[in-house]
């Protein structure tokens, strides 16, 4: 069993992270195939919004809850694509003290703006969803397609950003009882209020402090669960899987994220370089050629991708050294696009090393 198999055998959840467009999601699906492979009941998740997940695995489209795909494995492969609004109003309704409480909340206009579009909302709700996935017993292994590395960094930190936002001495006061409220603020923050009355509209203001006072009672949920949920990342059951390409660009950004990673005490267990060119051996001792031949262009077209290979393996040789004893795998340039689940099983052969079946692979 190769190093990234026994990532996938032996870990519950693998965070697969790095730069935009070097075929993370298509990598992310080709390990929940090995885990589906290896027995396991396996669910890949995407944040993306986009269709890659879907395209990849040859669907229509996905949802917020898992979706089985079928094929020739021993184990089981779902699929969903992250809804956020969708993902928050079943956290509210969960959390509720009162079904009355929930669609108070659910029914406030300010919430039904922000879920969806507030700053650090589609994060959080990942984790939500990953934290829900992992621990509901319905899955062995959780692989999470995670946006681009710099919002990755904030899928990461969203629970312990939620935990700061709920201790703020702002939602702390606004989510006292309206009485209650009205006798503790200060004469200057009813002058605030009243400011931003006439500036944003008393409707927007009283539905923001509406918004709060609904919370009411709720928050030590939101918070016991964002403290179990940093908890599950440090677990040794977590994986954090690096996605590559052989670009100068690309290289830098994922040991940055790796640097990232380990200044929180996490730590890279697996790195995939994807789209390189592959290696067709030594050819320095090739006969000569009569110029303008077949046997010279094909001559020639071989020391080209040779040299262009031993380039990229130069490009990737800090990063596999800084990443190091976390093992390392190479899956060569498409030759078609990935639209199916036989197309994600090549690519899955030459992540985790097994006889290649097809021809060549990529994502």
């Amino acid at each position: 069993m190769t190093g990234l198999q026994e990532v996938v055998a032996e870990r519950s959840i693998v965070i697969c992270s790095g730069s935009g467009g070097v075929g993370k999601t298509t990598v992310s699906a080709a390990f929940g195939v090995e885990g589906a492979r290896l027995g396991r009941r396996t669910c890949v998740v995407t944040i993306d919004p986009a269709r890659r997940l879907a395209d990849a695995l040859g669907l229509e489209s996905l949802g917020n809850t898992p979706h089985r795909i079928e094929g020739p494995w021993a184990g089981e492969l779902s699929a969903l694509m992250l809804d956020p609004k969708r993902t928050f109003d079943e956290l509210v309704r969960r959390y509720a003290e009162t079904p009355e409480q929930a669609e108070g909340i659910l029914a406030n206009r300010l919430y039904r703006n922000l879920s969806g579009a507030l700053s650090g909302t589609q994060e959080y709700m990942a984790m939500e969803k990953l934290y829900e996935l992992a621990e509901g017993g319905q899955f062995d292994l959780v692989v999470v397609d995670t946006p681009p590395t710099r919002n990755a960094l904030d899928f990461l930190d969203a629970p312990r950003r939620l935990t700061r936002f709920l201790g703020h001495r702002l939602f702390q006061m606004l989510l006292m009882p309206t009485r209650a409220y009205l006798r503790a603020v200060s004469v200057a923050t009813q002058a605030l209020l009243r400011t931003l009355s006439k500036v944003a509209g008393a409707e927007i203001v009283q539905d923001a402090v509406t918004f709060f006072q609904a919370f009411e009672g709720m928050e030590e949920g939101f918070r016991t669960r964002a403290d179990h949920m940093r908890q599950l990342l440090a677990r040794r059951s977590t994986a954090f899987v690096l996605v590559t390409s052989p670009r100068p660009d690309v290289v830098v950004e994922a040991g940055w994220f790796a640097d990232k990673l380990n200044e929180s005490g996490l730590a890279v267990d697996g790195l995939v370089v994807n789209r390189v060119h592959p290696a067709f051996g030594a050819h320095d001792d090739l006969p000569e050629t009569t110029p303008g031949t077949a046997l010279a262009a094909l001559v020639e077209n071989l020391r080209l991708h040779e040299r262009v290979h031993r380039r990229e393996e130069e490009i990737v040789a800090d990063l596999v050294t800084e990443v190091a004893p976390a093992p390392v795998a190479r899956v060569p340039l498409l030759d078609v696009d990935v639209h199916d689940v036989a197309g994600l099983m090549v690519v899955a052969d030459h992540v985790f090393d097994r006889p290649v079946v097809g021809g060549q692979a990529g994502g």
